[in-house]
């Protein structure tokens, strides 16, 4: 029998406490988290409130938090990090205070939940969010019609500038997974591709199925694979808001109640002005996310998103 992989330090380590610690939680599996603040242009000196959000189409519910340790809700700029202070059970989960001008880079991570899901649920969702190896997978090892264990971790991240826009970019969070804007967004011309990188534990990763949409009309979903250096490129014409995601699934080590481990990271930001044309993917690398993605996906019972309900986490 083939030996699995082992799986990062940081999820052996703590894994069992911050594991049990979340079996009380619902099942938000398999909805997309992102990172939603009040405001994405603040000035110095100004709060920014931030809500997180779990749903479908940027259609989302509320997400509370807890008192638990484990988590990192952070804020970063040019020159420091700060932890955001987080609001118990509240909604907005946190704020904070931009401190200087610049790009304003805002991460929550979570320590990894756990849910068992039925093949025929399991099956749809690796599909939908285009993990085509883990399917191949599971059919070698006869696994196709068999449930699984999962472990999941959210890695959102959300860019506010405050001042006028300049060069300076993105920077890593240090989350498992992490999608990075190699350029900064505020400063895109309409005719100009946004370049994103998507790194697994500070390494590339090679063609995985990234996704992009636009608060404008969010069923209108760009998609593209990653390369073997692990970027993808965006032509983003609509203005407001745009979510950016990926996730990213590997096998855990023995000793772990789960067959697998998910991360799911997204990138928040707005592009301002007129929208007139459609969104579309970049050439070459892009396709209609109709030709990836399939039919969507029997989740967990939740209220429709656009009469949002509060939904715990920690």
């Amino acid at each position: 029998m083939k030996k699995k992989s082992r799986a990062p330090a940081w999820l052996r380590l703590r894994g069992l406490t911050a594991i049990a610690a979340a079996l009380g939680m619902p099942p938000l599996f398999a909805h997309d988290f992102w990172i939603e603040p009040s405001i994405f242009s603040a000035q110095p000196g100004q709060r920014i409130e931030l809500r997180l959000r779990v749903g479908e189409h940027l259609a989302g519910d509320p997400v509370l938090l807890d008192a638990v340790r484990g988590r990192q809700f952070v804020m970063q700029d040019a020159v420091e990090r700060k932890p955001v202070a987080v609001r118990v059970a509240a909604d907005p989960a946190g704020s904070v205070t931009v401190s200087r001008p610049g790009l304003q880079v805002i991460g929550y991570f979570n320590q990894p939940a756990r849910i068992e899901l039925p093949a025929e649920k399991f099956n749809a969702y690796l599909k939908e969010e285009g993990l085509d190896s883990i399917i191949a997978l599971r059919g070698q090892r006869n696994q196709t019609d068999s449930s699984a264990r999962e472990l999941y971790a959210r890695c959102a991240k959300s860019l506010v500038l405050s001042g006028e826009p300049d060069e300076s970019g993105d920077r890593r969070l240090g989350f498992p997974l992490e999608l990075l804007a190699e350029r900064n967004p505020y400063t895109l011309a309409a005719d100009q591709l946004l370049p994103v990188r998507l790194t697994f534990l500070d390494k590339p990763v090679e063609g995985a199925l990234v996704m992009a949409l636009s608060s404008l009309n969010p069923a209108e979903k760009l998609s593209a694979r990653t390369d073997r250096d692990g970027r993808v490129q965006f032509q983003l014409r609509a203005s407001g808001m745009w979510l950016i995601k990926a996730v990213h699934m590997i096998e855990v080590s023995e000793g772990i109640d789960a067959d697998w481990a998910s991360y799911w990271a997204s990138l928040t930001f707005a592009l301002p002005g007129e929208s007139p044309a459609p969104a579309k993917p970049a050439a070459n690398n892009t396709r209609a996310s109709s030709d990836l993605v399939g039919s969507s996906v029997p989740r967990p019972a939740l209220r429709d998103a656009r009469s949002p309900r509060r939904t715990p986490i920690s």
